[in-house]
This record gives structure tokens, sequence and C-alpha cells, in this order.
């Protein structure tokens, strides 16, 4: 042991470490024979200087003193087809890493040793180097500050001329490797929190600062790929479309999640290049043909909806002051000559819409003011500088003054009563609600679109005087309503995931009004006929579970706030829409049942919030054991527990035959039993020593059994098998979706009885039972299904 402490001290000595440079000064070529040998001698060094950076200062003193750094260097350049270059950037990013010292940093940057390798003729080409290289380059960016970012830029005339750092390492900003482009990401936002004005003047300076105009762009091509997604013609929404849709939209996401990063750099001249560049070449192409004022002249067209999921994403993760009220200033543009704020009746627009720039003027005048802004420069690099491109004499402009009929049809509010369109509806809906709820939103578009609280306890103490009467949200309240409420009362249903979220929007928008509903037509209740019918289905003993597990995700999901909701359900709707799996009758009804049971409760909750002002913890579920939850008959407990194996009574079990693909046939006896919402059937063979009692070799539920005789064959019985406990998924991940884990399989009994007698009494039996257990179900669900629910609820809760 001694030894080897002593052989690890040795290692690190500053002898072996001179001894391990002149090895490394003595390589005259690299090649493949001695690639190796330089490989160890690397690493040698690299673990000798770490250790010397943190315990020993002559390490590093001698470090200078030979110039190792120079020596990488030399062995770049004496390389031939040796393909040293992976393992020296990776030894030189693991030591640049783990360097504490502010001097040796210092040192590593100073004399152009980094900014050399950095600017090495490499060669990428079909090989595995551009991940070491970028991890080397991100490893250096980790290290700089004010005073070592000097030592990476060449200056002239107080001007930065060079930055090999950053112009090398956005030649991979778009690379394939995902993980290079994180990397190269991380690095310029490792120089951009720098703030250094030179290093500023120089990124949002052409050609440089192109970098962040070709990542709006790809963003936007991003956008287009994920509306050419959507609008592909597919029947059905399948659990694999809807992940690849997943994976488009994450892919948007992370981009603006990045732009976010740059935005939050506190340097007001790049958050303003970066904004005009997000406006000019993203949100003014897609915006602007959305609203009707300006038409689409370039050929990439984005739908609708595609357009304001990219709208309402972009302000929840970007949001701040310019994006929140520069959006709101473009959209509520059409409503400016009918509000308070807005023009005098007969306001026209020009055909070269310069009423429209000079309301954005406005706009960002507002916007750019503020202590954020001061200093800044407010001339040509204007944020609306490039909308005279999109905005022409081409462009067809809405002109005249708007009367309350024309915002309904045009602007955002030409979706928000877009019929036949609960996507459309919803998605136009949405961002206004997320505009409206902005703590950024500016009085002078607050008036015109009114202040929507988010959270239930702020709505509550949200009184009435605060209100903006004249707001577009206020004025046009109960045509939104009436709109939702026709979804959520439409005939036939529309699919859960549709009605869920215009719940989400309709409890909203009733916080907002105070619970208020005044002449609306309140048709909520048409659920209840359609969970009826589910009783009198194969799964009715799993809706009181169903209820239980579905009632407080429905709860949940009405009380997501808006920052937390995820547009999207937008594209969802618009390109799934629900189905059963038709090739199996079980699973279909088992998908029925359950969505049934969740537009039921829905419907419940929100009636309990329209009258109680709030939504109930717990369905009320009479759990109370009636005189139909027993057969009668004093072997049902001992039934309702057997399993296979037990041994039960026989009691009044039928004898009958059946036979099995791998035992053939067996003689049984047939035993149904109900007890509460527990109904089996058993299938038992006469134990061999007990003549009364069975052995349990099959079990089956009572419910779905659906006897029928043969028309044929008057003494068979033919018996429809499903699943006892199916294993489905409601959780929620960007809607509420059901997810069988293992497939459902339709099974099938045929049970032969000594005669046609005997077979309709087996019949009469086993539908005898099942009502017991349907009367049972039906109890329970009793005081949901009252028309005085609300009274028991109250009883329920207070209990």
């Amino acid at each position: 042991m001694w030894r080897s402490f002593w052989r690890s001290i040795d290692r690190f000595s500053l002898q072996h470490f001179k001894y391990v440079i002149n090895e490394l000064r003595a390589i005259k070529v690299v090649d493949l024979r001695n690639r190796e040998l330089v490989i160890d001698l690397l690493q040698s060094i690299v673990e000798i200087v770490t250790y010397g950076d943190r315990q020993d200062p002559m390490i590093f003193e001698c470090f200078m003193e030979y110039q190792v750094l120079a020596e990488f260097v030399r062995l770049l350049k004496i390389s031939k087809n040796s393909r040293i270059e992976a393992p020296l950037l990776q030894y030189l990013s693991i030591m640049i890493q783990n360097m504490d010292s502010e001097h040796a940093i210092y040192y590593c940057f100073s004399n152009d040793y980094v900014n050399n390798i950095i600017a090495h003729k490499y060669e990428f080409d079909g090989g595995d180097l551009a991940p070491y290289y970028v991890s080397f380059l991100r490893a250096v960016s980790s290290k700089i500050n004010k005073d070592t970012l000097c030592l990476l830029v060449k200056v002239q005339e107080d001007a930065v001329v060079s930055f090999p750092l950053y112009s090398e390492a956005l030649k991979f900003a778009h690379y394939e490797e995902k993980m290079i482009q994180t990397a190269v990401r991380a690095l310029t936002l490792n120089i951009y929190n720098v703030s250094d004005d030179m290093v500023f003047q120089f990124i949002t300076t052409p050609p440089v600062s192109k970098y962040f105009s070709d990542v709006v762009c790809r963003l936007r091509k991003q956008c287009l790929h994920l509306d050419t997604f959507l609008q592909a013609k597919e029947e059905m929404c399948t659990h694999g479309r809807r992940n690849e849709l997943i994976l488009e939209t994450d892919k948007i996401v992370d981009d603006l999640y990045y732009l976010k990063d740059i935005l939050s750099v506190s340097e007001n001249r790049l958050g303003r290049f970066i904004t005009q560049n997000i406006f000019s070449l993203l949100v003014f192409p897609i915006l602007l043909p959305l609203l009707q004022l300006r038409q689409q002249i370039d050929g990439s067209n984005i739908s609708e909806v595609t357009s304001l999921y990219i709208i309402s994403r972009l302000i929840q993760v970007i949001g701040g002051k310019r994006v929140i009220n520069a959006v709101a200033g473009v959209i509520l543009y059409p409503y400016l000559t009918s509000s308070v704020g807005g023009a005098t009746e007969g306001d026209t627009v020009d055909a070269n819409g310069n009423s429209f720039l000079n309301h954005l003027n406005d706009v960002e005048k507002l916007v750019c003011s503020g202590p954020e802004t001061e200093g800044s420069e407010n001339t040509s690099n204007s944020m609306f500088g490039h909308l005279g491109e999109h905005v022409s004499s081409d462009s067809q402009f809405v002109g005249g003054a708007w009367n309350d009929l024309c915002i309904e049809r045009g602007g955002i509010f030409k979706y928000v009563f877009a019929d036949n369109s609960p996507s459309l509806l919803l998605a136009s809906l949405f961002l206004l609600l997320i505009l409206a709820e902005s703590k950024d939103l500016d009085y002078f578009l607050f008036p015109m679109i009114g202040r929507i609280p988010d959270m239930t306890t702020q709505a509550r103490e949200f009184s009435a005087s605060q209100r903006v009467n004249e707001s577009i949200f206020v004025k046009f309240m109960p045509q939104i309503l009436n709109a939702l409420l026709k979804i959520l009362a439409s005939q036939p249903p529309l699919s859960v995931l549709i009605q869920w979220h215009t719940g989400w929007f309709f409890r909203k928008l009733l916080i907002s009004q105070g619970n208020s509903l005044s002449d609306l037509n309140f048709q909520l209740f048409n659920s209840r006929e359609r969970l009826q019918k589910e009783l009198d289905g194969c799964w009715f003993d799993r809706i009181p579970d169903t209820f239980r597990s579905e009632w407080s995700n429905c709860r949940t999901a009405l009380e997501e706030s808006s920052q937390c909701k995820d547009p999207f359900f937008a594209l969802e709707l618009a390109a799934c829409r629900e189905k059963t799996d038709g090739g199996d009758a079980t699973l279909s009804a088992l998908q029925r049942m359950v969505e049934a049971v969740k537009v039921f409760i829905l419907h419940l909750q929100l009636k309990a919030f329209i009258f109680k002002g709030d939504l109930p913890e717990k369905p009320t579920l009479n759990s109370t054991t009636g005189p139909t939850a027993d057969s009668g008959r004093s072997h049902t407990s001992d039934i309702s527990s057997a399993s296979f194996g037990s041994d039960v009574s026989l009691g009044s079990g039928i004898p009958c035959s059946i036979a099995f693909s791998n035992a053939g046939i067996r003689d049984v006896y047939l035993v149904p039993a109900a007890r509460g919402i527990t109904g089996k059937l058993l299938l038992t063979e006469k134990h061999p020593f007990r003549s009364q009692r069975g052995v349990v070799i099959a079990i089956a539920p009572l419910a779905g059994l659906s006897p029928k005789i043969d028309k044929d064959h008057p003494s068979w019985l033919h018996l429809q098998i499903r699943e006892f406990d199916p294993r489905f998924d409601t959780s929620k991940a960007r809607g509420n979706h059901l997810k069988m884990s293992n497939h459902v399989a339709d099974g099938r009994w045929t049970l032969g009885f000594p005669n046609a007698k005997a077979c309709e009494t087996a019949r009469f039996l086993i539908l005898e039972e099942i009502g017991k257990q349907r009367s049972f179900v039906e109890s329970m669900l009793a005081p949901l299904l009252q028309d005085d629910f609300l009274g028991n609820l109250s009883d329920n809760q207070d209990e």
C-alpha cells in the first residue's frame, strides 16, 4: 500500500512533469506509429496540470515556463493522418474545465494559444471530431469573464474585428446532432452573459448578426414543417402520430426557450435586435395574414390553428413587456375604431396601411419606454423596422370603421365565432386569454381587452368596479359563453378531449364574469342519457370506480392555470379525431363507457361551479348496501371471494359441459352470483370427496356476459367474456387519453346443457344476477343522476 502511495506522489511530482514535457518536445511528427504514445503524454500532462492547479503552484509555473500550450499547437501542425486531434481536444477540454485558478485561466487564454487551436484547419467530414471540437469550445466559453474575454478577440480602433471562439462555434449552430446544437447555444449564452459592449457591437453587426435571423428563420421553417405534418391527410389520430406531433412542437419550444434566454441577457441593444428579428421574420408573417391585415403572398401558408398555437406558445415562453404588448397591439388593431380609446367613427385605413403602421409606432413607443430602454438607440433600428416588407400596396388591409358585426366576422374573433371548428374557437380564445391575464399588458391596451385574473382566489377578490365594461371580452362575453355551451351541449356529443378543454375555458370565463350567466341558454345535461345507456353496457360494473378516478382528474384539468396549459391541445384537436378500435368490441365498449363518465363528470362539476361557486372534491356515490346487493343465497359471500382453485358451495348450480381447447370436454356446474358491485360466473367441477362442494376452474365477470341461446342448438348457451379489471391509463399528459397497457381480447364460452329447459333456466339465472348487480350500481349512482344533485352534493360535502 505504501509503495503504491509513493508511486502516486511521484507521478505528480515536478520532476516527472518536466520529464513528460521533454518527451513531448522530442516528438517531431505524429503518425499512427507513435499516436498512442502521444496520447499517453497528453493525458499525463493534463492530469499533472489539474493536480498542480490546486495543490502545487510550482507545477503551473513550469507549465508556463515550458510553454506547454505551444506544444499542443505544434502537435496539431505536425500531425499526419494520425487522428490525434480528437484526444488532444478532449484532454484540453478536461484541463480547462477543471481549472479553478483565475491566474491559470488567464494564462491559457493569452498569447493566442487557444485562438490558434480554435482556428486550426480541422477535417470534420465523415468523422467524430465535431463533438470533441465543440465540447472544447464550450469548455473555453465556460471560463470567460470580463477580464478574459478580451484575450480571445482581435480589436482594431476600438472595435472587435475577429472573435474565433464565437465565429467558429456558429458554423455548428445547425448541426444534425442535438448534443452539438445544445453545446453551441450554451456557448453563445456564456458569451452574451459577459455583457461586453464591443462584443455586442460585433455580434449585432453584419455578417455576424445573420446568426440571429438564421435562428428565427429556422424556427419559422420548423413551424412550416409542423403545419405540413398537421395538415397531412390521415383519417384518424393514432398514438404514433400524436407522439410525432409532440416531437415537432418540442423542437419549436426548444428554440423559443433559447430566444428567451438571449432576451434575458441584461443588454437592451441585443434584446431589441432579437425582438425585431422575431417580429419581422416570424410573428408578422404569421399574424398579419391570420388577422386578415395582409394576404399571404410568399406561398408559405400556415394554417390558422398552427398560427394561433405558435403565437400563444411564443407569449407563454418568451413573454415580456415588449412581446406581450406588440402582439396585443397587432391583434387589437381592428377594434381600435370601435373601442373607447380608438379612432373616430369613419376613420379609414389607406391602401398602404399607413394607419396601421402609425398604430404600431405608437405601440412601440409604449413598449420601449421605461427604465429598461433608457439610453438605447431609438432611430433606424426600430423594433418594427422591417414591417414595410410585409405591408405593401399589394396587401389588403381592412378599411373603414368596424362595427360589432365586423368585429365578430373579422380579426381574431372570426375564429372565436367560427362555426363547426372547436379547435379554432378554443385556440383563438386561448390567445386572448393569456394576453388578458398578462401582468405586462399596458394601460393603453388594457381597456380594449380587459384583464382576466388567472387564479381563483384572485378572481374572488376581483371586484366588478375593476372590470372594463368597454373591453371586447366583456362586450362579447355572452356570445363567447354561448359558443362554448353549444360545444358542451352538442348532439351528437363531441369528443371528450374537446369537451374537457371547452369546460376549462367556460369555467375560466365564468370566473371573470363573477359566475354570472345572464340569459344564456344553459343545457349541460345531455350527457345523463348517454351515461344511463352505459348502465346497459358490458362495463357497467366499472362505472363507480371510473367516477372515483376521473373526478379528481377533471377537477385538476379545470383548475389548471393558463400559463401551465399547453396550447398543444389546439393542434391535437385539429389533427385528431378520437376513435375506438373497431377490431375489438370489448375495448370499444370500455372506451365509450369511460368517455361517457368523463363528459358527465365535467358537466356535473361545471354545474356545481355555476351554482355553488366551487368544484366539488369528490363524487356523491351511495355506498350503502341495499336489498339488491345480495343474491339471497347463503353461499353468495363464499362465491364473491372465490378465485381459481377455491372450494365453494355448489348451491343451486346448474350442471353443464364445456369444451376447452387444451383440456377437452369437462363436466362442470354453472354458478352465477352477485353481491353488491361484484358479480361473478363460476365454472366448478364437483369435489371428488364432498358432494355439495366444487372446485373453481374458470371465472368470468357477470357484466357483459350477454347470454344467448343458439338458434340451431337450443341446449347451447353462448356467453361473451371480458376482463375483470382492465389496466388502462387515463393520466393527463398533454391531454386525456385512454390507453390500454395490455390488449383486451374478446372471449367466448359455449356451454352445453342436458336439454333446452335447463339451458333457458341457466340463461334466466344469469340475467337475474346481472340485474341485481346492475341495480346496486344504479343505486350507487342515484345521487348523481337526480335533478337535485346540488342538494345531495352539499349534504355529502358537509359529512
